[in-house]
């Protein structure tokens, strides 16, 4: 099983690094971009076929080292 993870900032977080890439986007030209906000995304590889158990080891992954809970939140998706 895979877990697709997808781990962005709060929204009341400030991003730096979103901020400076919207900014490099309307230098390149692209002046209709509003908003830019970083993050990461993760596949992992399970070798478990249960979604239950599987479920249980992402969300372990991402409260201890993925995802900083104060600042960040995640979501996932199991696929086969």
């Amino acid at each position: 099983m895979r877990a697709q993870i997808k781990i962005s900032l709060k929204k009341d977080v400030l991003d730096p690094q979103g901020r400076a890439i919207k900014k490099a986007l309307h230098q390149l030209g692209f002046s209709e971009i509003s908003e830019v906000r970083q993050g990461k995304y993760f596949e992992v590889d399970i070798d478990d076929s249960l979604e239950l158990m599987a479920s249980k080891v992402v969300e372990r992954m991402c409260q201890q080292l993925l995802a900083n809970p104060v600042v960040e939140t995640y979501s996932y998706e199991l696929v086969d």
